[in-house]
């Protein structure tokens, strides 16, 4: 079924439109940045775990590059995934108004697949194992992990299993360091991926944490499953199980003192917006929860990769 043209940018050059659909649906600026921090951090940390100079900055660059197309096949998996419940209840988006095909955005994303491979064989064949499993999961959470009742009637399975993506993606960004020096990651790697899982989980809580005038038929939201209060004090759970990874993280580098010191600053930050918003769920703390929940994931990137390279980092 092909969507009846209502956005008023329909017949704009395909440059333009393209550039509308990166604003709303996968906006470049903030995207870039954390995936700079979360794939430069994840190379530093293998590196150091396994006790070795830090490669080639052409590694860095195409893991990078290659974590963009996996957030953007991410997506594109669920502009198909959700395309009959936006048509039905938020008609405004792009592929439903009309502004880009659904077919367009699929196929750049196929598109896109062939650069991460060329990518990955730049820095090792091995290196296509972990692109694989992170492409067999992604088409498994699009396929629903093929029962999509049974996992919706459980939202929070749906959560950690939809999560998981982001270890798999850490395994593959770690692996650019690790793969061409042997078949296993270094000891201790376990916890950054544990950290990734647990980050994404913030990530997801956080966007879908919503003040009660916020709520939208069909729209589905922690907020709106177990209340405004339950969902704040979910997404304070999984930012504290966070901590802990992070700090775990921290003792495994060597930097446990100076990684948890700066990360406990802004857990309290986050701990005090959410009993603001469980006192009264208005939409601009809303907005504040959804905005720490980034800061919190880029921070915690930015402590666990570059702290290390600091002297100091290695002497709590």
């Amino acid at each position: 079924m092909t969507a009846i043209p209502t956005h008023p940018e329909a017949s704009a050059s395909l440059f333009r439109r393209l550039w509308l659909y990166q604003a709303e649906r996968f906006p470049l600026g903030k995207t870039t940045l954390l995936l700079a921090a979360f794939s430069a951090a994840s190379i530093s940390v293998s590196a150091h775990f396994a006790d070795r100079p830090l490669p080639h900055w052409s590694v860095f660059v195409a893991a990078w590059l290659v974590a963009i197309v996996f957030l953007f096949q991410l997506r594109a998996c669920d502009e198909l995934k959700d395309l009959e419940d936006d048509r039905l209840y938020r008609p405004e988006r792009p592929i439903p108004s009309g502004l880009v095909s659904l077919r367009l955005i699929l196929s750049l994303g196929l598109l896109a697949g062939f650069l991460a491979a060329g990518l990955t064989l730049s820095i090792s064949p091995l290196l296509l194992i972990p692109l694989a499993l992170v492409w067999l999961w992604l088409g498994l959470m699009t396929a629903e992990f093929f029962v999509p009742a049974w996992l919706k009637a459980r939202p929070f399975l749906y959560l950690v299993s939809h999560m998981a993506i982001m270890a798999f993606i850490d395994l593959y960004l770690t692996g650019a360091e690790w793969v061409p020096h042997g078949p296993l990651p270094p000891a201790g790697m376990w916890a950054f991926l544990a950290l990734s899982l647990v980050n994404g989980c913030v990530l997801e809580i956080g966007r879908k944490t919503w003040a009660p005038a916020s709520e939208r038929p069909g729209v589905e939201t922690y907020s709106a499953l177990i209340g405004p209060t339950g969902s704040a004090r979910l997404w304070l759970g999984t930012a504290l199980l966070a901590w802990l990874l992070l700090l775990t993280v921290g003792f495994l580098l060597g930097a446990p003192l100076t990684i948890g010191a700066i990360s406990a600053i802004l857990l309290a930050v986050m701990i005090a917006t959410a009993r603001t918003f469980m006192r009264d769920p208005q939409p601009k703390t809303e907005k504040r929860i959804d905005t720490l929940a980034g800061i919190w994931v880029l921070a915690s990137y930015l402590l666990a990769g570059f702290i290390p390279l600091l002297p100091q980092g290695w002497t709590p």
